[in-house]
C-alpha cells in the first residue's frame, strides 16, 4: 500500500493500491475496501486512481460519487 499524500489535511484516506482494473483505498480507522470494474464503472476507478496519484480529493470524490459502489471490505 502507497501512503497517501493527503495534501488538504483533512482526508480520511490513509492508504491505497492501484491495480489493473481496481483500487484498494484504507481510509483512517484501518477500514480498507476493494473497488473494481465490476462494482463501479471503469471511469470511476480511472478517476480514483488519478486522486489518489494527486493526493487529493479521492475521499471527496467517493463519498459523493461511489460511496457504496465498493467490490469488498477487505478490513
Amino acid at each position: 500500500m502507497i501512503r497517501c499524500e493527503n495534501h488538504s489535511g483533512r482526508s480520511n484516506v490513509t492508504a491505497y493500491e492501484i491495480g489493473e482494473d481496481s483500487i484498494i483505498v484504507e481510509f483512517g480507522g484501518g477500514s480498507t475496501y476493494l473497488y473494481n470494474t465490476r462494482s463501479t464503472s471503469s471511469a470511476n476507478i480511472m478517476e480514483m486512481k488519478r486522486l489518489a496519484a494527486a493526493g487529493q480529493g479521492l475521499n471527496s470524490y467517493i463519498s459523493q460519487f461511489v460511496r457504496k459502489e465498493y467490490a469488498e471490505k477487505l478490513r
